[in-house]
């Protein structure tokens, strides 16, 4: 579905990805994981067309559409969600969700039924009526994984949407997550809670220094000693013992 092929980006003389290659075949649940500064969201930037490569490419069901802008890349099947969650904030939930929609669907009408079905998949059936800007934290999460859905992808890059949720909240959103994987939906993730991604993904790729450190299960990687020094620490590792 996905391949990227020596994919860089530099920004002036910092090197943010560095030769980074990675297969995604539909149906998988990949995380990536690393520090910060590790060129995570500037790959998924790359990916998604908000950057174009210095270097490399990124074929898309065989496609390269590196270089391509966003809203084309979606209507192609690949969209993303932000770590900074920046929703239509004067919008009601529902016309947030239904402007997603419309990036597929010519119909108001029709893009407003798809708006309310993403809505019910994420939770959200409650909030449809109220702004935007009155949600909550885990409710804006919710609503950025909503508007993204309603793109229709088939393949769907989350970026920290576990960050700054209660325990209670993050439940609900690895919930939601497994739900939308096992209804046939690709999904790369990006997450700095490891207990979370270690129970969502089937395959992790490390990321430092804009390089790819490491890939494997998770257990894989939390015996890999250039992932540990790097990244997880020695506590986490004997957390998992």
């Amino acid at each position: 579905m996905l391949t990227l092929e020596r994919v860089s980006k530099h920004f002036g003389g910092l090197t943010a990805v560095r030769e980074v290659s990675l297969e995604v075949r539909a149906g998988d649940l990949l995380g990536i994981i690393g520090p910060n500064g590790a060129g995570k969201t500037t790959l998924f930037n790359v990916i998604a067309g908000y950057y174009r490569p210095d270097g490399g490419r990124v074929l898309l069901d065989g496609r390269d559409v590196a270089g391509q802008p966003p809203h084309a890349i979606c209507r192609l099947g690949l969209t993303r969600t932000f770590q900074i969650v920046k929703p239509f904030g004067n919008l009601s939930v529902g016309d947030n969700v239904m402007i997603g929609a419309l990036n597929r669907l010519r119909s108001v009408r029709a893009a407003r039924v798809e708006a309310e079905r993403v809505i019910e998949t994420c939770g959200l059936t409650a909030q449809a009526g109220a702004p935007a800007k009155t949600l909550p934290v885990g409710l804006r999460k919710r609503l950025e994984v909503a508007r993204a859905l309603a793109t229709r992808p088939r393949l769907l890059l989350l970026d920290e949407v576990m960050a700054g949720l209660n325990p209670a909240e993050l439940a609900g959103i690895i919930e939601l997550i497994r739900r939308l994987h096992a209804d046939g939906l690709t999904l790369i993730v990006i997450e700095h809670i490891m207990a979370a991604m270690m129970r969502l993904a089937q395959r992790i790729v490390v990321l430092h220094h804009g390089e790819t450190i490491a890939e494997g299960t998770p257990a894989e990687i939390t015996r890999d000693r250039r992932v540990v020094d790097a990244y997880l620490g020695e506590e986490f590792v004997l957390a998992q013992a």
